[in-house]
């Protein structure tokens, strides 16, 4: 699903730079337990309609995932189309309204990721996506959040929501996220996806001793050029 894909790119990304929620990391990272399911959707039952609110009225769209409350806002009617990574004024109040609701809670973490759509050169797309999340979490820092709760990355064209192949798919692909969870369960699927991949064993190979294997094996071989 392209939730649990969004979710799991996102902390892959952050586990480079996941000693922002916790200084003391070490390259290994211990197992952090997630929180029992309970306690998490009894955090996104709070949060949930308040949120909403935060964003009511707006072009901003509100989606609940299993751990996450995702506040998405397109690009078109967020920034100025003459300096693409200018916020337009309108989306202050929204994000304003967002900032203070979490700033007085240190439980909260907050993931802020920029997207693009696939026009143009990679890496010049990257950089914009990043520049327009790193508008939006100036307004959170204005308002107080620190840095050990509030992270941010540019994505570029790498999770697209819809289809590059029409101007409707490229301006859905344009957007920032505001991904919000409890900073344990977020620390806690950080962990998970930081983990080493379990070691996979592979059977020995045994030598071909079957005289049929070896005469096809040899039929095979390219003949000599004449």
């Amino acid at each position: 699903m392209l939730a649990n894909k969004t979710l799991a790119i996102a902390l892959c990304v952050l586990i480079s730079g996941c000693s922002a929620f916790d200084k003391s990391a070490k390259p290994a990272p211990k197992v952090v337990p997630m929180p029992p399911p309970a306690v998490t959707q009894a955090w996104l039952d709070v949060y949930e309609p308040k949120v909403r609110e935060a964003i009511k009225g707006t072009h901003f769209e509100f989606e609940r995932r299993e751990n996450l409350l995702v506040v998405t806002a397109p690009v078109q009617g967020s920034f100025n189309p003459d300096r693409p990574n200018m916020m337009l004024p309108s989306t202050l109040g929204p994000l304003s309204r967002m900032a203070k609701l979490l700033e007085s809670d240190e439980t909260i973490g907050v993931l802020i990721l920029g997207h693009a759509d696939s026009s143009g050169e990679v890496n010049a797309n990257r950089e914009l996506s990043h520049q327009r999340a790193r508008a939006f979490t100036s307004i959170f820092r204005l308002s107080g959040l620190k840095q050990n709760r509030l992270m941010v990355k540019g994505l570029g064209s790498d999770m697209p929501r819809a289809a590059n192949d029409s101007q409707q798919g490229r301006a859905l692909n344009r957007r920032v996220e505001i991904l919000l969870t409890s900073k344990a369960t977020l620390n806690a699927l950080i962990s998970k996806y930081s983990q080493p991949a379990p070691a996979v064993a592979v059977a020995a190979v045994k030598p071909v001793t079957d005289k049929s294997a070896k005469t096809v094996a040899k039929a095979d071989k390219p003949a000599s050029s004449q």
